[in-house]
């Protein structure tokens, strides 16, 4: 399976609490629900596309607490991301919950291991949504393929970021780009590799 992460970000890399304002008041942060203002149609569509090409999801645990306390009571069956939800697999990267009911779901403990076998079995996208800690550990470890983003035309000063302080540095190559109407930024890019260095005098 291929690892793909799909997040809303600020202009200023910001990840935290995208859909409310108690999503994650982790570190005071106080902007919560600074994305849905800027929501439309083409956004819509491109979160849908998403989950078309999702064939297990991977969660971190406040991920999988937000995700679980609300997919599993949509029952519309005209609702594509709550089917997807609710019928693949998930796995959840955990070192304190000791259950998961979300049907069908599994604990993880050993992270990267059980992520590296993952991505050996056939399948479609392994997706992660959200899950900001777990991205990071992901990104650190060079287990990432694609990254799917949505970003807002917001710059918020504070909050987790994707790329935090201490992730080690790398390329990134374009695969799609465009913006929506409103002034959100859809791309996707794969790493390529190491970070280019040039000398502008020369």
């Amino acid at each position: 399976m291929k690892l793909t992460i799909h997040t809303f970000l600020t202009i200023d890399g910001v990840m935290q609490a995208p859909g409310n304002p108690d999503e994650d008041r982790e570190g005071n942060f106080m902007h919560g629900g600074w994305a849905f203002a800027y929501d439309d149609d083409e956004t819509s569509v491109a979160i849908r596309s998403w989950y078309e090409r999702a064939g297990a999801f991977l969660f971190g645990r406040r991920t999988y607490e937000l995700f679980s306390n609300y997919w599993p009571k949509v029952t519309d069956p005209n609702s594509l991301i709550a089917s997807q939800l609710n019928a693949l697999p998930k796995y959840v990267a955990s070192g304190t919950l000791k259950t998961v009911d979300w049907h069908p779901s599994q604990l993880m403990t050993d992270v990267v291991r059980e992520v590296k076998a993952l991505k050996e079995q056939p399948g479609d996208e392994l997706q992660v949504h959200g899950s900001g800690a777990l991205a990071r550990t992901l990104i650190e470890h060079d287990l990432v393929d694609e990254y799917h983003l949505l970003t807002f035309p917001v710059h918020l000063g504070s909050g987790k970021r994707l790329f935090a302080d201490g992730v080690h540095p790398g390329s990134l190559r374009l695969l799609e780009g465009r913006a929506t109407k409103g002034g959100i930024m859809i791309s996707s890019y794969a790493p390529a590799g190491p970070v280019r260095y040039a000398d502008f005098g020369r």
